[in-house]
């Protein structure tokens, strides 16, 4: 399909397409530059595999497969514009995202190209590995100096193959001194480890390439609105309900404005402040802030019309939640 055929369509129409007859490349995209860059800096460690690179659903590496999937989203602007509409942000949208994301997906790509997880040492450095996939939920310590941080969420710290792809990433990052970056972590170890062995396979030809076909891993043979529809889905189910408690306490005035309205206005600075100081997805934060406005009608709640402090206490009571959610995979806190 001529992406003339639906770069001008609306979002309802272009949702009833299916992502795999969009005729979607990378070749010849604003992503190729940035692939090519990854090359590079592969070859500067002088590192002889450049993991290929295709379109898939999102960004990841299959189990055993020494290649990367970039989301078909950021193949085209119109693609990014729904993606912004229906998630409201677009992960790896900017070149600095995209090539942290790339980074650390090829260490991915080299665990499994050189069967890295059989030395004893890499289990000795970074635990014991499966086939198991990152769990959806686990108890980070923001603290630690044992990993490093390189992607949100403390995502080193959720399996020993992040562990490993994470620590990969920042010694792949030019430009920065990781030595000093990491000076006095234990997280340093881990990366004089990668150090070592990666000028162990420098100009090394892979020992592990298994053939595998495309369209058994992109997951693209369904329409836009299912794929949106699945992927908002997993994200809502996330959020469950909260305690009227904490609103009323929240919203205690006998009259003023709304609660519901004030939360409407300062929505989306709300929304920003909360993202940016706990690292969640925007959509899983606006999902929140709607059910917190709904229920606030629904119990007819009021603000003062003159409490400077109210906007501090409501970003605190949100960030709670979210915080809590992370640490717990619970946003209601035990009573």
């Amino acid at each position: 399909m001529d992406v003339a055929d639906w770069a001008s369509l609306s979002d309802e129409e272009l949702l009833e397409r299916r992502i795999s007859a969009l005729g979607l490349r990378l070749e010849g995209t604003p992503l190729e530059p940035l692939i090519r860059q990854l090359y590079d800096e592969l070859s500067a460690k002088g590192l002889a595999f450049h993991p290929p690179c295709h379109v898939g659903d999102e960004w990841f590496v299959p189990i055993g497969i020494p290649a990367i999937f970039v989301p078909f989203f950021l193949v085209h602007e119109r693609l990014r514009a729904l993606e912004r509409t229906m998630m409201l942000e677009v992960e790896g949208g900017t070149k600095e995202w995209f090539m942290k994301l790339m980074r650390h997906e090829a260490g991915h790509a080299y665990t499994y190209a050189y069967q890295l997880t059989r030395k004893k040492k890499w289990r000795q450095i970074f635990g014991p590995t499966s086939r198991e996939e990152t769990p959806d939920t686990y108890r980070p310590r923001p603290f630690s100096r044992s990993y490093v941080m390189h992607l949100e969420d403390w995502y080193a710290q959720s399996h020993p193959d992040e562990d490993f792809a994470e620590t990969f990433a920042v010694w792949l990052t030019p430009g920065l001194d990781w030595r000093k970056r990491y000076s006095g972590w234990r997280a340093l170890q881990k990366l004089e480890y990668v150090d070592e062995l990666m000028k162990s396979l420098a100009g090394k030809s892979p020992s592990h390439m298994p053939e595998y076909r495309i369209a058994d891993y992109d997951f693209l043979n369904v329409k836009l609105k299912t794929y949106y529809a699945r992927k908002r889905k997993l994200y809502a189910d996330t959020y469950p309900d909260f305690y009227d408690a904490d609103l009323r306490q929240l919203f205690a005035a006998p009259a003023g404005i709304k609660a519901s309205s004030y939360l409407r206005r300062r929505r989306r600075r709300l929304l920003n402040s909360v993202c940016q100081w706990t690292n969640e997805k925007k959509f899983s934060v606006n999902r929140l802030l709607a059910r917190l406005i709904e229920r606030s009608d629904q119990l007819g709640l009021h603000v003062h019309n003159d409490d400077p402090q109210q906007d501090f206490r409501v970003s605190a009571f949100i960030t709670t939640l979210v915080m809590n959610y992370l640490f717990t995979g619970k946003f209601k806190r035990t009573k």
